[in-house]
């Protein structure tokens, strides 16, 4: 799949920002046309239709019949104009009274205007023209109607110097283009600074950029940058803390088994490096465990920052094939390992696999403190969607029921091997299906581990 082009933010602003502009002047220049043909016809209109209406004027009845008498001069003052040419015809229905005749009684962009009257454009004696039809009204004067029809180079003549006026609106679109380009361009130039100067302080550092004189719109940029600085630094320093941890924490094993095999190749006879390999197997076994929980850490770390895969789990039949598998060990220390729970089915959305690595470190730990013969109860509880595990162990002192949850972090009575990664690992996995981990005193005399989904 090809690679899209990177755009120009400054292009894309300035075409947005372009094309309204440009819409208005265009509408602009649009309704401008069409004021100044409005404001034209309107002005010239009403010097037609006044014509008209002062020869309507003159039509007088005699003997019953609508008469027009003009002389000469009269009809020469009416139709005198410098420069369009003026014709005029009066008229009852069909029948011809005076003037030129054929002027036609309607047209194209008919206004009608007061008093009856109307104009229009039309075609007549080879030219285009703008007639205006006046009726004449009084007694014995029905039918009667006056025209009036002028040449348009006058009407033109007025229209060209209405748009000339407009010709600035060029210029005045040149000027906003201009400075819409310079306002882009000035808005842009902070986000260029903030680039930067990331770029030039990320090669070296990941600290946060100085935001005090960052504009207000581009604050939350800002902030999200320097939000993913933030993460990204977390995220070094947790991956620098997981190696030191795994370097740590495996150098003693380490050395053990390096010391135990030297042992077992001094020693003089094989009964004798038999007890030696007895030791170095539980050697590896506890570093086996070791590797896996820091394996299941690593993997937490990854988990945390993606979603998770959830699927409805039934918390009962979970719990039961986790505490199954922890059979064999509470048997050799002859402690009592019980499951408590309802008939009820108790879904929960998880990944099957953490939650059984969580719950397998809470009863392993439990197992762990509980002296031989003693007990570890394991309840699921439908009504309020949690599983508790308590055992007869020596507890936790309630100062340090918090930091047990710290990674490497062990109580100060604790016996026996451990890493201090069960708990801390068990409270990721809770946080990570929203679920709440808590330590407190149990009724069986040790300790109570719950987890408690929401």
């Amino acid at each position: 799949m090809k690679a899209s082009k990177p755009r120009w933010l400054q292009r894309q602003l300035t075409r947005r920002l372009m094309f309204p502009v440009l819409a208005l002047v265009a509408l602009t220049v649009f309704l401008g046309a069409y004021g100044a043909q409005r404001l034209v016809d309107r002005v010239f209109d009403r010097w037609l239709l006044d014509t008209a209406r002062s020869l309507a004027d003159q039509v007088e009845v005699v003997n019953g019949q609508p008469v027009v008498e003009l002389s000469r001069q009269a009809e020469a003052l009416l139709t005198y104009d410098i420069v369009d040419q003026t014709h005029f015809e009066v008229v009852q229905g069909s029948k011809h009274l005076l003037g030129q005749r054929g002027i036609p009684v309607h047209g194209d962009r008919e206004g009608r205007y007061s008093f009856g009257g109307r104009a229009y454009d039309a075609h007549f004696d080879g030219e285009d023209v703008r007639v205006a039809w006046v009726p004449v009204t009084g007694a014995g004067k029905e039918g009667v109607a006056v025209m009036a029809a002028e040449t348009l180079t006058k009407r033109r003549f007025a229209r060209h110097d209405l748009m000339v006026t407009m010709a600035p609106i060029g210029i005045l679109v040149l000027i906003a283009a201009l400075v819409i380009g310079l306002t882009v361009q000035r808005t842009i130039r902070p986000l260029e600074r903030i680039a930067a100067r990331w770029n030039e302080r990320s090669h070296a550092s990941l600290d946060s950029i100085p935001i005090d004189d960052v504009p207000r719109e581009l604050l939350p940029f800002a902030t999200a940058l320097n939000d993913l600085l933030g993460r990204v630094r977390a995220m070094l320093d947790r991956e620098r803390r997981f190696a030191a941890t795994v370097a740590h924490q495996l150098r003693t094993p380490l050395a053990g088994l390096r010391l135990g095999l030297a042992r077992a190749a001094s020693e003089p006879d094989v009964s004798s490096m038999r007890g030696v390999l007895a030791d170095l197997g539980t050697t590896t076994q506890r570093t086996a465990r070791l590797v896996q929980q820091l394996l299941a850490l690593g993997r937490l770390d990854a988990e945390g920052r993606t979603a998770l895969e959830l699927v409805d789990i039934d918390l009962t039949a979970l719990v039961r094939d986790v505490g199954e598998s922890y059979m064999d060990s509470a048997l050799e220390k002859r402690i009592e390992l019980e499951l408590a729970s309802s008939a009820t089915v108790v879904l929960v959305s998880g990944q099957p696999n953490l939650l059984s690595e969580a719950f397998g470190n809470l009863i392993e730990n439990a197992i762990h403190y509980t002296p031989a013969g003693g007990r570890v109860l394991i309840s699921v509880d439908a009504a309020s969607r949690s599983v508790s595990v308590d055992d007869s162990g020596p507890g936790v002192a309630v100062e340090e029921q918090q930091a047990v949850f710290e990674r490497f972090v062990r109580g100060r009575d604790s016996v026996g091997e451990g890493s201090g990664l069960g708990l801390s690992i068990s409270k990721e996995i809770a946080v990570l299906h929203g679920a709440e981990l808590t330590l407190s005193s149990s009724s069986l005399g040790g300790a109570c581990l719950t987890m408690r989904f929401a």
